[in-house]
Formats: C-alpha cells, sequence, structure tokens
C-alpha cells in the first residue's frame, strides 16, 4: 500500500528505545555468516489455483483470489523463473516469506531449500526456506497472532547450534490497511492490527524474560515509528529491540514504485546484536526491466549476516 513520505529524523529516532540509531556492535566479520532475509511474494499461488480464479472472475462466480490479482499478478513459468534467479542472488541461508499458497509453489521459487510453513485458511501463508545444512527445527505455527482466525498465522523457526544458545526466528505478516493511521481510529484494519501488536509483544515479553536470542522479521503493514507516541510500536516493544531497518535508507525496489518508507522489518533482540555484521544490511531491488516485463512483487527482500560459525 502507498503511504505518504516523511522523513525519519536521526534525532528523533534516538529518541525511542526501539530501532534507536545507536552504534552497533562490529562484531567479526567473518566467511562462515549466514545470511537472514524477509521477502513478501505478493500472493504467490500455484497456477492451478490462478487459473480457477481466472475462470471464476470471468463467469462472476466467487474466486478464492481477488479478481485484480487475477488480471494483474497471474505468474507463468518464465515469471517464476526470473523470482528463482532473484533468490539465487539473494543467497540467503534463511529466506522468512509471507504471501505463498503452500510448499509445491514455494519450492518454485526456493529451489534446494527446505520449506517450512503455517497451514490456515486462506491463500496467503508465511514460513521459511531454509538450506538443509543449517542445524535447525521448524515451528511451531503461532496462531495468537491469527485472532480468531481472521488473520494470517504466524511461523517460528529456531536454530539449534550444537556450542551456543538457540536463535530463535518468527516470521509474521501483520494486518494491512493502517500503515500510519492511528491504532485508535476508527478504522477496523487499526483495531486488528492493534490487537496483533499487543499478541507480537506478548511474544517478545516471554522471550526477553529468557534473555533469548530472537528476530521478529516479515511483513508488518506499519511504517517506522515517527513519534515516541506510535502505541503500535510502544505495545510491540516489550523488551531491548533494535528495529535494523532503521540503520538502512529507504528505495523502492524498481523505478517508478509509490512507496516512501519500510512496512517490511526486522526486529533483533539486544542479546543477538553482538552477532550482526552491519555492512551486510541489504534491500536489494529489481531491475528496471525485469519488473516491466515480469509479475515479480511489490516486495523486494531486507537481509542482513550474522556471525554464528556453529549454527550447521
Amino acid at each position: 500500500m502507498p503511504v505518504a513520505r516523511t522523513r525519519l529524523l536521526p534525532c528523533l529516532l534516538a529518541a525511542l528505545p526501539i530501532g534507536a540509531m545507536t552504534a552497533w556492535p562490529a562484531g567479526d566479520e567473518r566467511s562462515d555468516a549466514i545470511t537472514i532475509a524477509t521477502w513478501n511474494l505478493e500472493w504467490l499461488v500455484t497456477p492451478e489455483t490462478a487459473h480457477a480464479g481466472r475462470l471464476a472472475c470471468r463467469y462472476g462466480q466467487r474466486s478464492t483470489l481477488p479478481c485484480d490479482v487475477v488480471q494483474d499478478l497471474a505468474r507463468d513459468s518464465a515469471d517464476l523463473a526470473r523470482l528463482a534467479a532473484y533468490a539465487r542472488e539473494l543467497d540467503a541461508d534463511i529466506v522468512a516469506f509471507q504471501e505463498v499458497e503452500n510448499e509445491a509453489i514455494a519450492r518454485k521459487v526456493f529451489r534446494g531449500y527446505r520449506i517450512c510453513m503455517a497451514d490456515g485458511a486462506g491463500l496467503q501463508h508465511v514460513g521459511f526456506a531454509v538450506r538443509p545444512h543449517l542445524a535447525h527445527r521448524c515451528g511451531p505455527a503461532v496462531e495468537s497472532l491469527s485472532l480468531d482466525g481472521r488473520s494470517r498465522k504466524a511461523m517460528s523457526l529456531l536454530l539449534t547450534p550444537a556450542r551456543s544458545a538457540p536463535i530463535e526466528l518468527l516470521v509474521v505478516h501483520l494486518k494491512s490497511g493502517c500503515s500510519r493511521d492511528p491504532l485508535d481510529s476508527e478504522l477496523a484494519a487499526c483495531r486488528m492490527l492493534e490487537q496483533q501488536a499487543g499478541q507480537l509483544g506478548e511474544w517478545i515479553a516471554a522471550r526477553t524474560a529468557q534473555q533469548a536470542q530472537f528476530m521478529v522479521l516479515g511483513d508488518f503493514n506499519r511504517v517506522p515509528p515517527a513519534s515516541p507516541d506510535d502505541t503500535f510500536w510502544q505495545l510491540v516493544q516489550t523488551g531491548p529491540l533494535d528495529l535494523i531497518t532503521a540503520h538502512l535508507p529507504f528505495r523502492n525496489c524498481f523505478i517508478g514504485q509509490p512507496l516512501s518508507q519500510f512496512i517490511d522489518h526486522m526486529l533483533v533482540s539486544r542479546t543477538l546484536l553482538y552477532r550482526l555484521i552491519r555492512s551486510s544490511l541489504r534491500h536489494p531491488g529489481y531491475r528496471s526491466a525485469d519488473a516491466v516485463r515480469y509479475r515479480l512483487s511489490d516486495h523486494c527482500p531486507v537481509s542482513i549476516s550474522l556471525n554464528v560459525a556453529d549454527v550447521t
């Protein structure tokens, strides 16, 4: 969803405990790091689902896909191959993805990865693509963020290194339609987002109490905090966290895209900060010719590398 352009002032962010523009630990920038990314793939559904949606929309029948999605985003094999090429270029060891129908279509993009996915109603699910050599455990799905089943579940992934504490990742895809509005507005989307923020804050608080190493990443559908009064970020911040997208200048995924701020984020526990390689933070876009020729996504990845030599 397009959002109005606002400038994130360093002095304002410095006043916020979450995402504060403080100096990061430099880390030991070794070659044995792993890269973690988040990527919303925008209605990545199987060709069979897309075909059924086209027929339903053509004949005025009920469709599992919105008809505007059917018209604008029904992908063919060339589109999937181009997305897979970008996944190879990303070269991440773990990708937290959103808006994917099932494991079969995820494998068309993330070839050679193990796929972990949350289930649930609808066609937009979250999950992880994980390189098989990494010691990890998939799941469980986190149903509390789905509220009463009306919205998407979250999904956890536990990295289990042999000689250090586990690292837990949580991929989320929160309610759209309230990227900047106050959560107490009359918008139903804002009321739902407020509930999800509270549930996410509880998840974070539980792990903070255990001094766990964790990261929350995905499509938050909320821009970075423009003031300390943003209720969403107040509800989420139930422990010492760093909003690492605040360290990265925003740019659109392709020329002409009308967005102005991040809604894809990575929240990192302070217990995990020492592992981050700050120079590795990336927001790679698409080539302009590819954005015109192929049906890619209205999001592009955000990635960062961690020094975790023993997570294998």
